[in-house]
């Protein structure tokens, strides 16, 4: 039985190896990334509005990790987004999908337990009683389950094809009006 638990920043923070050893197994990214993707995460346990879930094994065992927080202008993500969807779509769309907007920064679950609905889970928690008039994130531009994952539960493409700055790989930017439809 796999159960979800809110983790406030101070015991996010002290899991952090717990957190990247769910965001390597479900990523596979690089080990030379590991330590910088770490220092990130513990940045954006200070940013406002921080929320965390674990989605956990009976023994308190981490097989899934969601987080956001409240996107704000200084933040790297927002502004580099931000920019991008006024380019594309006009600053009205770039207002209206991030001017009060959770961003999910990272949503993971190990691959032993994925396809058993932890993610949509984890999601639909996350959103639950936010109180911003969108959610936004980012995913690779491919079909992905987690791409089939976000469109069923009602994110819409803001962005395809898009590079962060560098970096190679191409992204998607979702987007979805809260609270969740489902």
């Amino acid at each position: 039985m796999i159960g979800l638990r809110r983790v406030a920043p101070d015991e996010f923070t002290l899991r952090l190896d717990s957190v990247l050893d769910v965001y390597t197994a479900a990523m596979n990214p690089p080990s030379d990334q590991l330590s910088g993707r770490k220092a990130i995460m513990r940045n954006h346990a200070a940013h406002p509005g921080f929320t965390c879930l674990f989605a956990e094994t009976s023994d308190g065992t981490p097989v899934g990790v969601a987080y956001g927080f409240h996107g704000d202008p200084g933040q790297w993500w927002h502004d580099v987004v931000r920019r991008a969807i006024a380019e594309k779509n006009g600053e009205g769309s770039a207002r209206g999908w991030l001017g009060d907007a959770l961003e999910l920064a990272e949503i993971h679950v190990h691959p032993d337990y994925q396809g058993k609905g932890v993610g949509r889970a984890m999601i639909t928690g996350m959103c639950t009683g936010r109180l911003e008039r969108t959610a936004v994130l980012s995913t690779r531009d491919q079909p992905t389950a987690a791409r089939h994952l976000y469109r069923s539960i009602g994110f819409v493409d803001l962005l395809t094809q898009f590079i962060f700055p560098g970096g190679y790989e191409r992204y998607a930017i979702l987007g979805v009006v809260l609270p969740l439809s489902e």
